[in-house]
């Protein structure tokens, strides 16, 4: 099997690992984290301008139509960067929620506006008690004359302060936790009855908690089936594990080039410390692991887009494991290897630290995906 990138993918990544180089400095990223939205407006449409935010869309979308390595080349780019802009949430989970399940009007509609910078979207699907269950959801939706009412509460909604929709999932019947009976919802995030209180999270991005009280939806706003929409939902996390993985990647990456390169530089009794030998077994120790990750990383985007929902599920729980192993071990050696620098805020490393170990929860832990895989069978059946 041919792993190398062809001639379009090589030039997407360096057009956008360039992008990242030129204006992602440590400096520059605090700078964005200063502005109201919590990231760079600016970037974003520079964003749109190169068609980073299509990627994923149809032509006829204003899209490129490409597909997860294409994605996986740009998450691993803004990884390295720790990127602050909300790609993840606006083209990976409400752009594939919208391509996947919308309507031709709503795609026609949608779509195009995302793609062009001018839309910015969220999806508010967690709940306070879901944890990791996808299918635990208890906003509710009850029709009226003119569409559906919702009401219920959101929490860690990512990006969700900034987000002009919102795509809610909420029940229409059947219990809590039950897989059926779940609707997703296109709702104006001004729309009277709709609460946003937004924050900072640990890792410097931006979240909020959604309150919605008799929220009123038109029923032209209703993604997919009524009711059906939990295959949709576990389709739509596995692309963003997927996309995570790619991120983690680029920023294991960049962690462990800054940890060498410090250890090539920092002098201690005369000497570099990188010159010492339990410091070098460590360094490569780091290596190993970004290589483990960086073939778990691949395997995820190629899998992503398997139409057996089992064997896709477990192919991105595997690789959900070992990124997440990966991504602890090379965050605890950068910081240690920094010594006292590596636990400052002023220092970039402990940043990727962070970035790591918030990562470690979307979506279900490193546990969570280790026990699904195992009662999936594993990833390689038995004989």
């Amino acid at each position: 099997m041919d792993f190398d990138l062809s001639e379009e993918q090589r030039m997407l990544e360096q057009s956008v690992g360039r992008l990242i180089a030129e204006h992602y400095s440590f400096e520059q990223r605090k700078r964005y984290m200063q502005e109201p939205a919590g990231f760079s407006r600016d970037l974003w449409r520079r964003y749109a301008e190169m068609g980073l935010l299509g990627l994923p869309f149809d032509e006829r979308h204003g899209g490129a139509n490409a597909g997860p390595i294409e994605t996986m080349i740009v998450m691993e780019a803004f990884g390295r960067g720790l990127a602050l802009e909300p790609y993840l949430s606006t083209v990976i989970l409400s752009g594939g929620l919208i391509r996947l399940a919308g309507s031709e009007a709503q795609r026609a509609e949608l779509l195009p506006r995302i793609a062009g910078g001018s839309l910015l979207a969220a999806w508010a699907h967690s709940e306070a008690q879901s944890r990791y269950a996808l299918s635990d959801v208890a906003c509710t939706a009850r029709r009226d004359a003119d569409g559906w009412i919702l009401d219920g509460a959101k929490s860690h909604v990512m990006h969700g302060d900034s987000a002009d929709r919102l795509i809610v999932s909420a029940r229409i019947g059947g219990e809590r936790c039950d897989r059926n009976g779940i609707a997703l919802f296109l709702v104006d995030a001004a729309a009277p009855g709709v609460e946003r209180r937004g924050y900072p999270t640990q890792d410097g991005l931006r979240a909020a908690r959604i309150g919605l009280s008799g929220v009123r939806v038109a029923s032209r706003d209703v993604l997919g089936e009524p009711g059906e929409a939990a295959p949709l939902i576990e389709r739509v996390a596995d692309c963003a594990l997927a996309a995570l993985a790619a991120e983690a990647l680029g920023a294991m990456a960049a962690a462990h080039e800054t940890t060498v390169e410090y250890l090539k530089t920092r002098k201690q009794f005369g000497v570099a410390i990188g010159s010492f030998q339990a410091l070098q077994h460590r360094a490569v120790d780091m290596l190993v692991e970004l290589e483990q990750a960086r073939s778990m990383a691949l395997y995820a985007a190629m899998m992503v887009d398997e139409a057996d929902a089992v064997e896709r599920r477990k192919a991105i729980s595997a690789a959900t494991v070992q990124i997440r192993r990966s991504g602890r071990s090379i965050g605890q050696q950068a910081v240690q290897l920094h010594g006292g620098i590596g636990m400052t805020l002023e220092y970039k490393i402990g940043h990727y630290f962070k970035r790591f170990t918030a990562m470690e929860t979307l979506f279900g832990d490193t546990d969570h995906h280790l026990a699904a895989l195992a009662e999936a069978g594993g990833l390689i059946a038995s004989a």
